[in-house]
């Protein structure tokens, strides 16, 4: 591996992984890691623990890139191959190691334990490799140079591959690491992921030679920026490009990095002294849940009403039942009085109101599945309603519907009409 080589894969080995019982977060942490020092992974896998199929990924894995990190299998046990597999990708013998050996005893002895026969074959080691210490555990990593690729062997329990990566691992990283490589994530909330993208693709083409990754969740899309090189410069960059995809989507970045468009709506609120109260229906609670994931929350968020029935719109809220029967459930006129009802009952300065056919059944020529009505209250201002037609299935719609309110409510406060 040569000096300012950046590509990097890994794998994580453990058949439990393949299944739906266990997220292979030891991945998402090195990815992290490894992009701090420079380092771009070009390829992430997950395979079980056949010694023969982790053979067949490592060797797909060092055609790709010079740099293999392997987390997982290096325990006592059968199903622990991950050595054997190494030393079947590279033709290399296992040897046990004295020293290690004894290191392990002695772990056990601190004990008070005697050590198990099985453990014995945590000492074997791939001829010509480096043993990594693991001060957390029982099962020392590998470092072993094969020619133009490195393998680099770490347990798969997370406390301990992460002091093993940064103890014995990243030291040894610096010498092949690229500029490292700065990340900043841009937040959009109740815009579909192809309006985004064709208001940015101007952004992209002022910077061709940057990498921007445009990723989609409920009610969320986000932009992805890194950038390349000393923190400072980097950092102007990005920073460059934050306001270029400002510029093409204005008003509508509610968020950078780690900030959460509940929060950041709490933020508002907190600044200005405003209140807020929520009356819903369709969304049966979740918008209340969002504000409320906020420490602090209290502060500002005076309560809320799941008004899912007909009667206890007019019973709790003040809807009058006439209007229900005249427009229907989901309907403008009922988006708004709920609004205005629950501000009244919490004495909150703002009321946020939503009821629409959420589905699978409910839906009707004229208000399909997905026919959502919200409204925004505001005492001694304006009453304003919105009505959504949503895709999906009765999770994405209650989703989107929450994230409209969040969103409405946040340029209200900014002095802003909805998009």
């Amino acid at each position: 591996m040569s000096a300012g080589s950046t590509g990097a894969a890994i794998v994580a080995v453990g058949s439990e992984l393949l299944g739906t019982s266990r997220l292979d977060t030891n991945s998402l942490w090195l990815a992290g890691r490894l992009e701090a020092t420079g380092l771009r992974v070009a390829r992430k896998s997950c395979v079980g623990d056949d010694p023969r199929e982790i053979a067949a990924e490592l060797g797909l894995a060092r055609a790709r890139v010079p740099l293999v990190l392997v987390t997982g299998g290096l325990g006592p046990t059968d199903d622990d191959r991950t050595r054997d597999a190494l030393a079947l990708a590279v033709g290399r013998p296992l040897e046990m190691r004295a020293d290690l050996l004894e290191e392990i005893r002695g772990r056990f002895a601190r004990r008070g334990i005697p050590m198990p026969s099985i453990n014995e074959r945590q000492a074997m080691v791939v001829a010509g490799a480096d043993p990594l210490p693991n001060r957390r555990g029982s099962a020392p990593g590998l470092w072993l140079e094969d020619g133009a690729t490195v393998f680099v062997l770490l347990p798969g329990v997370p406390r301990e591959m992460e002091a093993m990566f940064e103890e014995s691992v990243a030291p040894r990283l610096a010498r092949f690491a690229g500029p490292p490589r700065i990340r900043m994530v841009l937040k959009i909330a109740a815009m579909g992921e192809s309006r985004v993208e064709e208001r940015v693709r101007p952004v992209y083409a002022k910077w061709p030679d940057h990498d921007f990754t445009i990723l989609a969740s409920v009610g969320e899309v986000q932009l992805h920026l890194t950038a390349a090189g000393e923190p400072e410069g980097a950092r102007a960059i990005l920073e460059a490009q934050r306001q270029d995809f400002e510029a093409a989507l204005p008003g509508r970045i509610y968020g950078v990095d780690g900030q959460t468009l509940e929060g950041v709506v709490g933020q508002h609120l907190r600044s200005s002294g405003g209140t807020v109260a929520t009356a819903e229906s369709c969304t049966g609670g979740l918008l209340g849940a969002r504000l409320t994931e906020v420490p602090g929350s209290s502060d500002y968020y005076r309560g809320g009403v799941v008004a899912y029935s007909n009667e206890a719109k007019t019973a709790l809220l003040g809807v009058p039942a006439a209007t229900i029967e005249d427009e229907g459930a989901v309907s403008e006129a009922v988006a708004r009085r709920m609004a205005q009802g629950v501000a009244e009952r919490f004495g909150a300065r703002y009321g946020i109101a939503v009821t629409g056919v959420a589905g699978p059944d409910g839906g009707t020529e004229g208000k399909p599945v997905g026919t959502v009505w919200t409204a925004i209250a505001q005492d001694g201002g304006e009453t304003t309603a919105r009505l959504l037609r949503l895709p999906g299935e009765r999770a994405s719609v209650r989703g989107w519907s929450v994230a409209s309110c969040l969103e409405d409510l946040r340029r209200r406060l900014k002095g802003e009409a909805h998009a």
